[in-house]
């Protein structure tokens, strides 16, 4: 009898120790981190892609498509902002949005940038920004016509996501 009261005081106490040291950076209970390998990292634009137009056709909007401009834009700049450690919309040079889209060649109208520091996947981080409003406003443009998604990821797992928007130029 005392070895089970025993017994059950200990998991208690481990159980106890196990949720206290699963809470992240945010203060928030840490999820299951999403480590990108090379399978799901040919998946990740379209799964994005798939889920912005989702989105898009369910508020009664055109669908977008990838561009691959925008894409090198977009992953340049995630891969900037994991050198800088902060997320931000300015290069580690000072660059804008506007100047990253020029220099990967893109000619159009950049509509927008959206931008996140998560342990989180795509679609979860397309979740959040569809539940703040200036970030889903720029996925629900109505003049969007392509997107350029991008990604780095960390040796820790931290994900530095960056999507573009934009207008081809109707020339």
């Amino acid at each position: 009898m005392v070895f089970r009261g025993l017994l059950a005081f200990f998991f208690i106490i481990l159980t106890g120790c196990e949720l206290t040291g699963n809470i992240g950076p945010d203060g928030q209970p840490m999820r299951r981190i999403y480590y990108i390998n090379s399978y799901d990292a040919g998946k990740i634009q379209f799964n994005m892609l798939d889920g912005i137009n989702s989105i898009r056709a369910a508020a009664g909007l055109s669908s977008v498509k990838l561009n691959a401009e925008l894409n090198a834009a977009a992953a340049t700049h995630s891969r900037d902002m994991a050198v800088q450690s902060r997320a931000w919309h300015f290069g580690s040079d000072g660059s804008s949005p506007l100047e990253r889209i020029k220099r990967v060649g893109y000619t159009g109208i950049m509509l927008g940038e959206n931008i996140s520091e998560t342990f989180e996947s795509e679609l979860e981080t397309l979740a959040a920004w569809m539940a703040n409003p200036p970030t889903r406003g720029i996925i629900l443009t109505k003049e969007i016509e392509e997107v350029g998604f991008g990604w780095h990821q960390e040796q820790n797992g931290k994900i530095w996501w960056t999507l573009v928007t934009g207008l081809p130029n109707s020339n």
